[in-house]
């Protein structure tokens, strides 16, 4: 667990542990030195919100326990919920290029089931959507499905609503689908009804998920192993290959791998920083996966 520097007051260091076992508790999170350093600042509104006024006030009504809703508040501010559209334009040019082709060419039920986890305040699920919309001749007639989930209670909230400052749209969302795919709301944007209707934005932990059901064709988890310990990531790799059929695909984000994580996935052959779902061979060891054809 990541501690405060050593010139830190013995009251914030034991705050910040308690605060830190929280989140790691509820989310399976071990914050990382950045965080931490900034874990007062983060907590500040939640502190003003609950009458309190300083870190060791705020831990030592948390472990007074029973108070769910500023355990939640707590939660809610120490995730990192960074996000932003068509991040890493690489990613999102395979995926329109490469992967979704290749996908609309083997799915002779024309079916799409997409499940982005950890999808924070929505940004990834609603660029997929743009993407799919976008494109929209290719995908008649094909059902299409994009669940995205994540362990924060406020960013689903807002990913719901499909609200977005100016900030926000200016990260990574071109001027054009700006105009076509989202309204004015105030000083902010909102993104189209037929986005929203799109995507099934639910609460849920990855370590207890109740969201996903059944194989997902692609599975997007970018950004979120790197916050867990090893046995954590290669639980949420094992939950990714058991919603995983033999020609899914992985993405993951740029610093993350499945190395040393099990043997549910495989580098993918055709696509660059993808990954395969392993599959058993009759004499019972793990041989690479094969695309159909």
């Amino acid at each position: 667990m990541v501690m405060p520097p050593p010139s830190a007051s013995a009251a914030f260091q034991g705050a910040a542990r308690v605060l830190s076992g929280l989140l790691e508790a509820r989310t399976g999170q071990i914050l990382s030195e950045g965080r931490a350093w900034r874990m007062e600042t983060a907590l500040r509104p939640v502190m003003r919100t609950h009458g309190l006024t300083d870190m060791d006030e705020l831990a030592a009504r948390l472990l007074r326990k029973g108070d769910t809703g500023l355990e939640a508040d707590v939660v809610n501010a120490l995730l990192n919920n960074e996000s932003s559209f068509f991040r890493d334009l690489q990613i999102f040019d395979m995926i329109h290029r490469q992967i979704l082709p290749a996908i609309h060419a083997d799915r002779p039920d024309r079916t799409l089931r997409i499940w982005s986890a950890g999808c924070s305040t929505g940004q990834e699920a609603y660029s997929l959507a743009i993407r799919l919309r976008n494109d929209a001749a290719r995908w008649s007639g094909w059902r299409i499905e994009i669940l995205a989930t994540d362990i924060s209670t406020a960013a689903i909230e807002q990913a719901r609503s499909g609200i977005f400052s100016q900030m926000d749209v200016q990260r990574g969302l071109g001027v054009g689908d700006l105009i076509k795919w989202f309204e004015p709301a105030g000083e902010d944007w909102r993104a189209s009804p037929e986005l929203r209707r799109m995507i099934d934005f639910r609460h849920d932990n990855l370590f207890d998920a109740k969201a996903p059901s059944g194989a997902y064709d692609l599975l997007l988890c970018r950004n979120v192993l790197l916050y867990f310990t090893p046995e954590r990531r290669q639980a949420v790799l094992q939950l990714l290959g058991r919603h995983s059929h033999a020609r899914s695909i992985l993405l993951l984000g740029a610093g993350e791998t499945v190395i040393g994580h099990g043997d549910d996935f495989t580098a993918h052959p055709d696509f660059r920083g993808g990954y395969a779902r392993q599959a058993a061979v009759p004499d019972g060891t793990m041989g690479r996966v094969r695309r159909a054809g």
